[in-house]
């Protein structure tokens, strides 16, 4: 279950031409499970109707502070009220300057003032508007408010300048919402994952690897992020969008992700090495692209380093979470690994099932610690990242208590 799944999100739509982007916002984030209550500036209702974003979000747009049957209720406190956060997108410069100086002369300004959830601003509007110094001080007074900013995103302007003023991708949006929402219980944790396969070269043109696309590493990043935590992905070769907020490092071979995995266990505070690290290579690559001939071709390969394994022996208070993809006694072999790595968590899952593993959106593993084996039901691997994370914390919890 994702952090926004179930929580009450006001957005607030102002009236910039990027308001077209609202419509798709609305529809992610009732995807993901929230209930999304909209309010419209006058302006807005220039570009969009309240009619799609009513029909896309499922209940009533608010659209003025005097609507009698709204107001009746009190309208703009109950929407204030029933928030678990408040977000503006696109917020124009107009909207930001009046929640800067804590005006209220319309629904959406007083919402604002009356909500005590967390609110999120995503500015969009023209370069010049945006690099303003009245624009900036007053986006510096909402952050020093403890208001998240989303910055805008640059690029090619509607107006046809080049520059930062772009609304956000709505993945970006959505990810920021979830954030603010979240329980932010990895909070100052610095989490470390691995995701996706290596290629270990034949020749220039031809591979080793294997069917891991990096999925549920990712789905884990995403996850980690939105709880709190500062992350850093290690990623292998796939066509993924980097998840949002995540630091990312490419590592094609497996040599190249036992040294960035390395390098950034120094720092870390919980490894999780969802990758599928390639266990052989060639023990040489050909300069040239071998060319086929008549007969077969024996491949001489090695084994790579085992990056678990190399790890320190002692590992303070790091918490370190191994991957096992099985075919075959799945919880006896991944058993033998949390023991022989001596790692805190081993997440073990059945490859060969069709619906989970590799190249599929679900998923279904055994959690694996000292406490003892958990099985999880099949599931999207958003969901299975958080049942994860969720062992994680109690990890950590434990040796707090310890």
């Amino acid at each position: 279950m994702s952090s926004i799944e179930g929580k009450t999100v006001v957005l607030g739509v102002c009236g910039g031409i990027a308001a077209y982007k609202s419509a798709e916002l609305v529809r992610q984030l009732v995807k993901a499970g929230a209930s999304v209550r909209v309010v419209m500036t006058r302006s807005a209702q220039e570009f969009i109707t309240p009619l799609t974003l009513q029909t896309l979000s499922g209940h009533p747009v608010s659209t003025s502070l005097f609507d009698l049957t709204q107001e009746s209720e009190i309208g703009h406190i109950q929407l204030a009220d029933s928030a678990d956060v408040v977000a503006i997108a696109p917020a124009t410069a107009n909207l930001v300057a009046k929640l800067a100086m804590g005006m209220a002369d319309d629904l959406l300004t007083t919402v604002l003032l009356a909500t005590r959830a967390p609110v999120v601003v995503a500015p969009a509007m023209n370069v010049h508007m945006y690099e303003n110094p009245a624009v900036q001080d007053n986006l510096g007074r909402l952050r020093g408010r403890g208001i998240r900013i989303v910055d805008p995103a640059v690029g090619s302007l509607a107006c046809g300048y080049e520059g930062p003023g772009r609304l956000p991708e709505t993945e970006v949006l959505a990810a920021e919402i979830e954030r603010a929402v979240s329980a932010n219980d990895l909070e100052g944790e610095r989490v470390v994952v691995t995701a996706g396969p290596n290629r270990e070269h034949l020749d220039p043109v031809r591979f080793i690897s294997n069917r891991s696309t990096g999925r549920m590493g990712f789905a884990v990043a995403r996850a980690a992020w939105a709880r709190g935590a500062e992350v850093t992905l290690i990623g292998g070769p796939t066509s993924l969008t980097p998840p949002h907020g995540a630091r990312v490092i490419r590592a094609d071979s497996a040599a190249e992700m036992h040294r960035a995995v390395r390098a950034e266990f120094k720092s870390a505070t919980v490894l999780l090495m969802a990758a599928a690290v390639a266990d052989y290579k060639p023990k040489k690559a050909a300069d040239q692209k071998l060319k086929k001939g008549k007969g077969g071709r024996v491949l001489d390969l090695v084994r790579t380093v085992d990056i678990l394994g190399d790890l320190p022996a002692r590992r303070g208070q790091r918490i370190v979470v191994g991957f096992a993809a099985e075919t075959e006694d799945v919880v006896a072999n991944a058993t033998r690994k949390l023991t022989s790595k001596k790692l805190d968590l081993m997440v073990a899952n059945d490859v060969s099932r069709p619906d989970a593993g590799f190249e599929v959106d679900t998923n279904a593993v055994t959690l694996i610690d000292s406490e003892g084996a958990e099985s999880l039901e099949l599931a999207a691997k958003d969901t299975i990242a958080d049942r994860i994370l969720d062992r994680v914390v109690a990890i950590r919890q434990r040796r707090k208590r310890r």
